[in-house]
């Protein structure tokens, strides 16, 4: 696999947990309750890791 394809996986991949975070985020809003409580802060944490994985490479 050449390093183009690579990176073009991984930046396809982060977009697709990107979308599902934002998605879990907006559901999770509607839900009153613990249920939406839990689905935002699910959501929540997947944006922070795709974040610290993205601030990883700058350090």
């Amino acid at each position: 696999m050449s390093e183009y394809s690579k990176n073009l996986l991984i930046g396809i991949l982060a977009a697709v947990v990107f979308i599902a975070c934002v998605a879990l985020v907006v559901v999770g809003q509607r839900n009153i309750g613990p249920t939406g409580l839990l689905m935002m802060l699910a959501g929540l944490a997947g944006l922070l890791v795709l974040l610290g994985l993205y601030n990883r490479q700058y350090k």
